[in-house]
């Protein structure tokens, strides 16, 4: 049994308004869909997904957002919800390795396998009895991982005795909420390369692991012991999964229907306003559209649980500075993932949250689907994606955007062994802060959303309902839990729990 608070009063109403087809937004449609309200998704981009996105341009199909594929658990779990599963949607292939690490001024690159005996050797070759560490990390990290899904994740907040549960309470030292990722990390590696191959995952969670909690190494039991996989054809089969499930459902999703306002009546919201004045009308309304923008844009001062004051005390999560590349031959230095870490590994993170600036010496992120995928580049050609990772609110001319992407190409060339890349690419794209911003309506621009520092986790995230108006929700990585791909569908499941009264800890197991 699922324990439940006095029933809401939303418990029983039928007809839903989802703002924002992103993961989250497509994610809740599904849920309340096969649980027979009539949901109607209005998206103001043309493609629905949010973040993300998709385009193709002279036979090359651009992933413009997520990437990566992990936690299959997570993404089985909400699939499983909704009657389906997901080997019926999606063709998942394991990577192989994982991806690859390139250092600076540093030769050889490394490749993470996502197998132990692999990989702990790759850790003594590099470190001295790191192999055995690594596995004691990673024991730690799995365990972590397991009390974050079971008695975590899935639990909605309200104050800090709703955070302090009995397994939690129990438990909770080995849990390293109250450290940092560096100096967890620490504990276990000496050499700097091993500290960024643990570290790195903390851009994913949109902050330094110089201020994330060290909970989150629970990252390092995804790609180490689950393993990267990628869907062929490309993240965006994801998208489809999600909305052919909506739609197979009952629900409604419409593209480019902006919305202007949401509709409050007697303190309820009621529906809302499209940009060309049509309105719908709902009895509940669920935003997955950026959390700021909804507070401050889409209701009227009064009715904001969190006004413009609030989020500029708050700490955004990077922007980013990404290419799309597409280049006229095979690059064979390159695997579906690869990574290259900066030298100065603090200052690169400096330079995106104490010191606002494009990076002196950055760390980027280059996928090569192609190398997995030939449908996303002609055959004998590349598809890249290139993500610096950048302070959100940047200001960047043009002419800074061309100096700033032929200085990343350079660095590519010269330090992932891509000898003649600028020759080579015969279609770029550039998207950047103000991308973000008009796209997709993001507070200063940023890619990922509210930064997971220690003061901006669990019971210190904006709550998933509004505090003025009733009957008015939120999903996506503004709220718990927070930031990626898989974690945007818990929040949907959570913005179910909440409407429905359920505060159980644990995943649902139906959604009766």
């Amino acid at each position: 049994m699922q324990a439940r608070e006095p029933a809401f009063p939303g418990q029983n109403m039928k007809k839903l308004v989802i703002i924002g087809a992103g993961i989250g937004g497509l994610g809740a449609a599904g849920l309340f869909a096969r649980k027979g309200y009539d949901v109607t998704v209005v998206e103001k981009n043309a493609n629905l997904g949010g973040r993300a996105n998709i385009f193709s341009e002279q036979g090359f199909k651009f992933d413009m957002g997520p990437s990566w594929y992990l936690a299959p658990d997570i993404f089985e779990h909400y699939f499983n919800l909704v009657g389906e599963k997901v080997e019926d949607h999606l063709d998942l292939v394991k990577l192989g390795p994982s991806y690859r690490i390139f250092f600076r001024n540093n030769g050889d690159p490394l490749d993470i396998n996502s197998n132990i005996d692999i990989d702990t050797a790759t850790f003594d070759a590099i470190e001295p009895g790191a192999g055995d560490k690594l596995r004691a990390y990673l024991k730690q990290s799995e365990y972590q991982y397991e009390v974050a899904t079971q008695h975590f994740m899935f639990k909605n907040y309200d104050t800090i005795f709703d955070f302090f549960n009995k397994r939690v309470m129990t438990e909770g030292q080995k849990l390293s909420v109250f450290s940092t990722m560096h100096k967890f990390v620490s504990k276990f590696f000496t050499s700097k390369k091993l500290q960024q191959v643990m570290e790195y995952t903390m851009v994913f969670l949109g902050t330094s692991p110089y201020e994330a909690p060290a909970l989150y190494n629970l990252m390092s039991h995804m790609d180490f012991n689950q393993g990267v996989f990628y869907p062929q054809g490309g993240f965006y089969e994801l998208i489809r999964a999600l909305s052919n499930i909506a739609e197979k459902n009952g629900a409604t999703l419409r593209a480019n229907s902006p919305v202007e306002k949401i509709l409050v009546r007697d303190g309820k919201a009621a529906g809302v306003r499209l940009e060309g004045g049509e309105v719908i009308d709902a009895d509940l309304v669920i935003s997955n559209a950026d959390m700021w923008f909804t507070e401050t844009q889409l209701l009227d001062i009064a009715q904001q649980t969190h006004k413009e004051k609030y989020w500029q005390k708050r700490t955004m999560a990077p922007s980013a500075f990404i290419m799309y590349l597409g280049v006229r031959e095979k690059l064979p230095s390159l695997i579906h993932h690869n990574l290259l870490f900066s030298e100065d590994w603090r200052k690169n993170f400096d330079d995106i949250y104490k010191d606002p600036r494009l990076p002196d010496e950055p760390s980027l992120y280059v996928c090569a689907p192609s190398v997995t995928d030939p449908s996303v580049a002609p055959e004998g050609k590349e598809n890249l994606f290139v993500l610096v990772p950048i302070a959100s609110g940047l200001e960047i001319s043009e002419a800074e955007k061309d100096s700033y992407a032929d200085r990343v190409l350079a660095l590519m060339e010269t330090e992932m062994n891509l000898p003649g890349l600028r020759e080579k690419i015969e279609y770029k794209r550039i998207y950047t802060v103000a991308d973000f911003g008009a796209d997709y309506n993001s507070f200063k621009g940023t890619a990922l959303g509210l930064a997971h520092t220690l003061r901006q986790t669990a019971i210190f995230r904006p709550k998933n309902r509004s505090k003025k108006v009733e009957n008015l929700f939120y999903v996506g990585a503004g709220t718990n839990p927070g930031i990626g791909t898989q974690i945007c569908l818990i929040s949907a499941e959570l913005a179910y729990k909440r409407v429905h009264g359920i505060k159980s800890a644990e995943p649902l197991r139906s959604l009766d």
